[in-house]
Parts: C-alpha cells; structure tokens; sequence
C-alpha cells in the first residue's frame, strides 16, 4: 500500500530540515531551482532524472546541518571559509542513509573548484559543477542586491567555475526570468511541479524516512535514540498482539514520525534540568500540532491520526483532543505505551534511565487509572527482558552508524587536511 506519495517524500523532508533551520534549506531551494533550469536548457536528462536532482541539489547543504551550526545563517562567511567539512559529512550522510549513494558525490564534489573536477571520474560531476555556479549566485545576490551582477563570476570561468556552466546560466537567467522568480517565491511552483516526476519504490520511501530520523540528530542525538526505541517497542508488541501486517506498517511509520514537531520546540526548554513552567509546557504541547501540520496532506490519514494521539490518555487527560478510552483504538495504544516507555528508560538531563521495575510500576499505575489499555501493558510487562533486549540491539547499531559517519568523516578531513 503507498502511504505517501514520491513527490511529497521530498517536501516532506524539506519542510522537516527548514524546522531544523530555515536558511539553509531555502538557499538550497534556490539553488535547485537554478540547477533545474540549467538543465532543462542543456536538454541532456528526462524528467524523472531532473527531479532526482532537484531532490539532491535541495540537500546539497545538508552536511552543514552537522559541521556548521554557528554560521548557518550568515550564509557569505559561511560560504567563503572552507566548505569542505560540510561537503564531506554531507556525502557520507547521503551515501550510507539515503537509497540514491550514486548521487552523493554531488554533493562532496559541489564545492571543489572546476578546473580540479574536470580531472573526476564521475557521471554528474556537470551536476556538481552547476551548483557551484548556483549557490554563489544565490550568496551574492542576496548579499549584495541590486549590486549584485551576475558577469562578476566570468572572470572564473574555466578556473574555478565551468565556463560552459556560467554561458547556461546567463542564458536562462533572462529567459526564464530566474530573478524575478526567486524574488517573488514563483521558482517554488515550478520545483514542486518537477518534483511530481519524482519516483521511489515503497524500499527506497522507507529509506528516505529512516533517514529522517537521523536528520533529527542534527537538533539533538537523543532525539534519535528515543524515536528508535519507540519505533522498537511499537514493533514488539504489536507483534505479540497479533496485529495484521498493514496495520503493523502503519504503527511503524507513525512511530517513526510522531515526534517531528518537537524539532520545532526550544531546545533551552527541552533539555531544562528541572521542572517545566505552566507556559513552557504549553510551548512543547505545540509539537502536537506541529507535526500535523508538516504531515497533513503528504501521509496517509490513518498514520497521520495514530501518531497525533500519542499523547492522548483513556481517561479523557491527554492532549490535544482529551479522547476517551472508546475512541483510542489499538494501534493509538500501542504507541502511546511505547512512547511513555522510551521517555522512561533513556536517560534525560533532569533524571536518569528508568529501571524496569520503576518503568513497570509507572504502566501500571497508569491502567488503574484507565489512561492505557491493560491489554498492551500487560504484553509489553510479560515479554520487557525481550523487548528491552530487542531495543538494546537496534540503539547499538544507530550508535555504529554515528560511529561509522564520524570516523570516515575524520578520516576523508585529514586526507583534504581539513
């Protein structure tokens, strides 16, 4: 069954990065849009090809997410300084989690100098070259306005810039109107119109959004290992529940996008070593609606209803609806065990990690009080060790993966003497 479409596969994870920071995933919006002109002049790919490029020129900038916190939004010096950690992360965050690694070397070769990439072995090093040329015509001209003159570039042509790159783009800069289009917001249609010839198989949207999850690392690691866990004991139970296969999917992803919105919560108030205020709870209540928000119209509704409800409580206590135990149906229940459990039993800057007794007590506490359904405490109680065991697993291998992406990280930096 497709629970969401290709196209919104990539306006999903755009909206979800411009939580994380807004300025870097318009610029590389602009920029996507003048590498898509670019080559829709050039006339060398199909469509479906151009989208899969729109897709990876949006995220060229994604490394920076990682190595550039603190001037991501002063995008000239960002751009002057040397970009090559940001590409570097980039390509290998592209390469190990996303389903397209063939591309990712656009985004590790976007910044190098042309002259040096001619020298590359590489099917869409023209790619990598173009948005070169792209990022620093959107840096500059956003920097310096009407001032701005997009001739400045010729004198790199050949050397730092391809020459053929910046002859295409002077071309479409009048006839397509690129920058009255960027200026008004138009270039959004046309990429959201490319973007419909996107096509991933239901392997490859699985991928996407598993990568996600790791896109909520850049805010906070823990983020990552809590929704893991969660995604963890969602499966197990709903297993030993029986649960069909397509309503087990749909946990899944539920599980898997329940907490977005919380990327758009203060951190201060997030990791606050104490007990929240009356208003500060009220802010991180909002992710709620947050999440309905970025998922609304991209997901399917029934996982969109079952993540909103985590939250939710059978005695008429829980956020934002106050449903009751009748309008809570299993997979809703489901989640929200899991999401208690996986707040429990990771360590939080205001506490530490749970024991299973106290994790137990809590789940039971909460049945005599009709806020969970007996039935999936009790599933969850009789199989913990497994589950817990099962959870340990799968954390262990995020924790490689991190391991893995900032080891080669440190080993490509020292190999360009970053």
């Amino acid at each position: 069954m497709e629970y969401i479409k290709s196209k919104d596969i990539y306006l999903l994870m755009r909206d979800i990065l411009k939580l994380i920071n807004p300025t870097l995933i318009e610029h590389g919006s602009r920029v996507a849009y003048i590498v898509y002109k670019m080559l829709q002049e050039e006339n060398k790919y199909e469509e479906f090809e151009l989208a899969d490029i729109v897709m990876i020129a949006t995220m060229h900038d994604i490394g920076a997410y990682k190595t550039e916190r603190g001037r991501i939004n002063d995008m000239l010096q960002y751009e002057t300084r040397d970009s090559m950690a940001h590409s570097i992360y980039g390509y290998l965050f592209f390469k190990y989690l996303s389903p397209e690694p063939d591309l990712a070397k656009v985004i590790m070769y976007h910044c190098r100098d042309y002259e040096k990439l001619q020298a590359v072995d590489y099917a869409y090093k023209d790619v990598a070259a173009y948005i070169n040329i792209a990022e620093k015509i959107d840096i500059y001209s956003n920097t310096m306005g009407t001032q701005f003159d997009p001739r400045m570039f010729q004198k790199q042509a050949g050397t730092k810039l391809s020459a053929t790159g910046l002859e295409r783009f002077y071309q479409c800069y009048s006839k397509y109107n690129i920058k009255e289009k960027l200026e008004s917001g138009e270039y959004k249609t046309e990429l959201n119109e490319i973007a419909e010839y996107m096509i991933f198989s239901n392997e490859n949207k699985k991928k996407f959004l598993d990568m996600l999850i790791y896109c909520l690392g850049f805010v906070r690691e823990g983020m990552v290992l809590d929704t893991v866990t969660t995604i963890c004991i969602c499966e197990e139970i709903a297993s030993r529940l029986f649960l069909p296969d397509q309503e087990r999917e749909m946990i899944y992803y539920a599980a898997l996008l329940h907490d977005l919105g919380m990327i758009a919560i203060s951190q201060d108030i997030v990791m606050a070593p104490r007990k929240l205020k009356p208003e500060e709870i009220k802010h991180v209540r909002t992710h709620v609606a947050i999440t309905k928000e970025k998922l609304e119209h991209k997901m399917d509704a029934e996982i969109i209803n079952i993540a909103l409800a985590h939250h939710e409580r059978g005695d008429r206590s829980g956020y934002p609806k106050r449903l009751n135990e009748q309008q809570i149906d299993v997979r809703q229940g489901v989640l929200q065990v899991a999401d208690v459990v996986s707040a429990l039993v990771n360590k939080r800057s205001y506490r530490e990690a749970a024991t299973k007794q106290q994790v137990l007590r809590i789940l039971n506490e909460e049945v005599a009080k009709n806020r969970f359904k007996k039935q999936i405490v009790m599933v969850l109680s009789q199989s913990y060790d497994e589950i817990m065991a099962h959870v340990k697993r799968e954390t262990a291998s995020i924790l490689k993966m991190y391991q893995t992406l900032n080891m080669q990280y440190q080993q490509v930096s020292t190999k360009y003497k970053i």
